[in-house]
């Protein structure tokens, strides 16, 4: 036997490893990333299955909410002329509400209302509120929010503006009911406004949504609007009004985010899938060429051993 030979029998009977052990234990590292994001890939694969079910549904609920939205504004500037009068006067307090979710895994979704809510309050040109008569915003403005997102990243960038948070609204499709409790609670806050300043996601198509704003006047505005002042009203019927109008507006807003969310959360999945397949490609050519240089090690020992003896 040759002396390399005789050298690794000691070595191997001294306890230490073979020269190929640190490609075995690659090889075997490998194998289990290569099983470890198959099982990813297929988890991203079945989640966007999922959302493309939801965003069908989720996206005529929005149609149905905004033709809702739609014939109860229009009733208001048809009938009574509140929106248009109110206008004319800029509001000076103004209360953010920020509508978001509780459910992760759907991109920069919950970022893009909590940046323009940021704008908004820093008077930045880039604001969506930019461009408007009444544009200008108190840095200390009242904010509230819907969903534990947005709640996490403005909670660390405006503390001192929150007001109040909700959170399990529209786990699945946002309802009327779930609007009405909500203006319920801002109504019932003590918080004093002249409107209220909505910020969504706006649903431009089912691969992109931009951030938007739709402001609605409070009761005191509507009060001092030309079409109340021209008849006798109780302080009850404008204040329901004012009410009903907010709840329909946050119901606008819910029913956009919520397919906003879906939408995103489909093409995050989609580009997840895609970066899974593409790296178990690679690392399936990473396995197989280590396994081809440890076969070929290992052919070259049998055939330096034989060529010795």
């Amino acid at each position: 036997m040759s002396s390399t030979m005789l050298a690794r029998g000691a070595l191997a009977r001294a306890g230490a490893a073979p020269h190929n052990a640190r490609n075995m234990a690659t090889l075997r590292e490998i194998e289990l990333r290569l099983k470890s994001v198959r099982n990813i890939e297929k988890i991203t694969k079945s989640m966007k299955m999922i959302a493309s079910t939801k965003l069908a549904k989720a996206q005529r609920a929005m149609q149905a909410g905004k033709q809702y939205g739609l014939a109860n504004a229009g009733m208001l500037l048809a009938c009574l002329q509140v929106f248009q009068h109110a206008a004319d006067k800029p509001s000076a307090n103004k209360l953010f509400v920020v509508v978001s979710s509780d459910k992760g895994l759907c991109g920069g979704i919950h970022s893009s209302v909590s940046k323009a809510t940021r704008r908004a309050l820093s008077n930045d040109v880039e604001s969506p509120l930019a461009g408007r008569e009444d544009s200008s915003v108190d840095p200390e403005s009242p904010v509230m929010i819907i969903g534990d997102k947005s709640k996490g990243q403005l909670s660390r960038a405006v503390p001192k503006n929150l007001r109040l948070t909700f959170n399990q609204i529209g786990r699945d499709i946002p309802t009327f009911a779930d609007a009405a409790a909500v203006a319920d609670l801002v109504t019932k806050s003590g918080v004093k406004y002249d409107s209220v300043v909505i910020v969504y996601n706006q649903f431009v198509s089912a691969l992109s949504y931009a951030p938007a704003v739709l402001e609605v006047k409070g009761e005191d505005a509507l009060k001092e609007s030309g079409g109340f002042t021209a008849y006798e009203n109780e302080d009850d019927a404008t204040r329901d009004l004012a009410e009903f109008s907010l709840a329909n507006a946050i119901y606008a807003a819910l029913v956009e985010g919520h397919a906003c969310e879906q939408s995103a959360r489909r093409n995050a999945m989609d580009n997840a899938s895609k970066n899974a397949t593409d790296m178990i490609g690679r690392l399936t050519m990473q396995y197989n060429r280590g396994r081809q240089a440890a076969i070929t090690n290992e052919l070259v020992d049998i055939i330096t051993g034989a060529s010795a003896l």
